[in-house]
């Protein structure tokens, strides 16, 4: 088997499949990149058993074949090979390793038999819809830092996608929560999508999803079945499994009658918090908010480190009153706020608040309190 691949090109599926793999790995061949040579040009494949990308390239191939290589190591070379250069991948005869050449640059590879390389089981994937790159990216970043990561409570360790039919209008929805705080946001839902089964797609193919985006200009085909979802992205194809388990009912968690609202400016609010938090203590991050007419007061009294204490201007003529929360879940949310201002629906000092966007009226929020 011979290929030769611009760099640019084989960097670019190279970064896509590698990213899948782990460093350390009990199992020798997870390590390595699955390399296909045919007629139609060359493709690479990566799998952690959970997660499988398979990217195709353009590359003129002598003859078909597949080998192995590891994965990390080839990407490291193509990394520092000069732009522009012609990549040429060979396995030839009985050698066991895979020659490397660009220029002056020889390298010499080991490589495990093609044959050991696992390939994820296929199943139909009955639902299938198409969702425009950029929408999948801001509904995967406008929730995703809401994932948990305690292991133990799995079933929260992903984004909930799922239809949704609210007051007639039918929507794909993505919902993440840690128990502490609850990011939603949702779009038209997409033809094909109707019926669709509520997955909870890992936060670990949540963010390679996220990073193929990055390159995507295109439109995203989404396949969905009760175990596995597919994201087909240009020339890359990425499966994986789905969580095994049960969503809780967000939909109780979420402040329906809050009727105290305040309306802030989102920077200089996000601005404030970051300032006083410096002094709080690291653990719990509280930051107190006393909420009066037209006023804000964000206070921290650290014994150890000090007190801090800021006003900042807002619309709000409700009673006063006091509420605690975690500034960095409080910077979480107002980092993904589109519009000028950000609009805090409280009840009162021990119910939790719905923060929504003037800029995005399809995303909320929802942050529990702390005792301050």
């Amino acid at each position: 088997m011979k290929l030769t691949i611009e760099r640019g090109t084989l960097l670019k599926a190279l970064g896509h499949v590698q990213a899948v793999v782990e460093k350390r790995n009990t199992i020798p061949i997870l390590s390595n990149v699955l390399i296909s040579a045919g007629p139609d040009g060359a493709s690479f494949s990566a799998t952690d058993l959970d997660i499988e990308i398979l990217e195709t390239a353009e590359a003129s191939c002598d003859g078909e074949g597949l080998v192995t290589a590891p994965a990390h190591t080839l990407y490291d070379i193509t990394r520092k090979l000069p732009d522009g250069a012609d990549v040429t991948l060979e396995m030839a005869g009985e050698d066991p390793r895979l020659t490397l050449k660009a220029g002056r640059s020889n390298f010499s590879l080991p490589s495990l038999p093609p044959g050991d390389f696992p390939v994820m089981p296929t199943e139909d994937l009955e639902h299938r819809f198409t969702l425009a790159a950029s929408e999948l990216m801001r509904l995967i970043d406008k929730t995703r830092f809401a994932i948990s990561t305690e292991e133990t409570r799995y079933y929260l360790n992903g984004i909930h996608l799922h239809a949704a039919d609210e007051n007639g209008r039918k929507t794909l929805r993505a919902v993440a929560t840690d128990g502490v705080r609850l990011a939603l946001a949702e779009t038209d839902l997409p033809d094909g999508a109707d019926g669709m089964p509520g997955v909870i797609v890992p936060r670990k193919t949540v963010q390679e999803v996220r990073r193929l985006l990055e390159d995507a200009d295109e439109d995203v085909e989404v396949s969905v079945s009760e175990g596995k979802i597919r994201f087909r992205l240009g020339r890359a194809v990425l499966t994986s499994k789905l969580i095994d388990g049960a969503f809780p009912d967000y939909e109780r968690v979420i402040p329906r009658g809050n009727s105290r609202m305040m309306s802030v400016e989102n920077k200089r609010f996000a601005e404030a918090v970051d300032r006083v938090a410096t002094i709080s203590v690291e653990k719990s991050r509280s930051v107190k908010l006393t909420v009066g007419p037209d006023t804000l007061t964000l206070a921290v009294n650290n014994p150890e480190s000090g007190q801090a204490e800021e006003e900042l201007a807002v619309s709000y003529e409700d009673e006063g009153f006091a509420i605690g929360f975690n500034a960095r879940y409080m910077l979480d949310v107002a980092s993904q706020i589109e519009g000028d201002e950000a609009k805090f629906h409280f009840a009162d000092a021990a119910s939790p608040a719905l923060v929504t966007d003037s800029g995005d009226p399809d995303a909320l929020y929802v942050l529990m309190p702390l005792r301050v």
